[in-house]
């Protein structure tokens, strides 16, 4: 009995693990949050699939209920992957279930994903830490909880500071990290739907921030290389060399 936890990556289907490719082409069952995993959920043909996210007007389940899912799955002793966004482990709720998988008995496998943390400022040319300038980063959560962080010491340690799935707490935040110090003409980069075809970059400050209405999934990345495009600079370099 094993559930498969499996990153899913940015979006990119290409940018899926060759071991996630390989376990959703066997899976039996796959449990998925979002419609716009589609592609991805193209490589299980032959499965099962539940979507446990919100569905239009209907709500999703709860944390419980899909644990509850999960288990009951797990249990049949088919190909279970549970699908999750970027990392299983990163801004995700994946911890909480392979906890609830364990405890009732069932094995948990878990296969890394490219997060969107790193990999959609990447796409967007903007490298999260650049050695001689910026050594940090710091990954929040922007859903669940984020007015408990704690800005100031974020703020302090300055560096660079991503925040995923924050869309709603975005002006939030902005507001808390100059309220902690951080200077307003901290640039700011906004990512919408990082990696797929209808990319969007958004750029702007502390003091006139991107707009948070740009279509989810959205990646905020604020610091000083949120100012930068290298592949706009490399497209300089190929003219200036052509």
């Amino acid at each position: 009995m094993t559930v498969h936890l499996v990153g899913a990556g940015p979006g990119d289907p290409q940018l899926l693990t060759r071991r996630g490719a390989a376990l959703l082409a066997a899976a039996e069952h796959v449990v998925y949050d979002r419609a716009s995993m589609a592609e991805i959920l193209a490589l299980a043909p032959g499965a099962t699939k539940h979507c446990v996210g919100k569905q239009g007007t209907t709500p999703a389940p709860s944390q419980d209920e899909i644990n509850a899912l999960l288990i009951e799955l797990g249990k049949t002793g088919a190909c279970v992957v549970r699908l999750k966004s970027g990392d299983p482990f990163v801004v995700s709720r994946g911890g909480e279930e392979a906890v609830a998988l364990a405890d009732a008995g069932v094995a948990v496998d878990v296969v890394p994903g490219v997060s969107a943390a790193i990999a959609a400022p990447a796409a967007a040319g903007i490298p999260v830490m650049v050695r001689q300038h910026v050594r940090t980063l710091t990954v929040v959560a922007g859903n669940d909880g984020v007015d408990e962080v704690d800005w100031t010491a974020v703020a302090r340690l300055g560096g660079t500071v991503v925040l995923l799935t924050g869309r709603a707490a975005l002006h939030r935040v902005i507001a808390a990290l100059r309220a902690g110090g951080m200077s307003p003409t901290t640039p700011v980069a906004a990512i919408s739907a990082a990696t797929r075809p209808r990319q969007r970059t958004a750029r702007g400050t502390l003091a006139q921030p991107p707009s948070a209405r740009l279509p989810a999934p959205l990646t905020i990345v604020i610091g000083d290389v949120a100012a930068l495009d290298v592949a706009a600079l490399t497209a300089e370099v190929r003219c200036a060399h052509s």
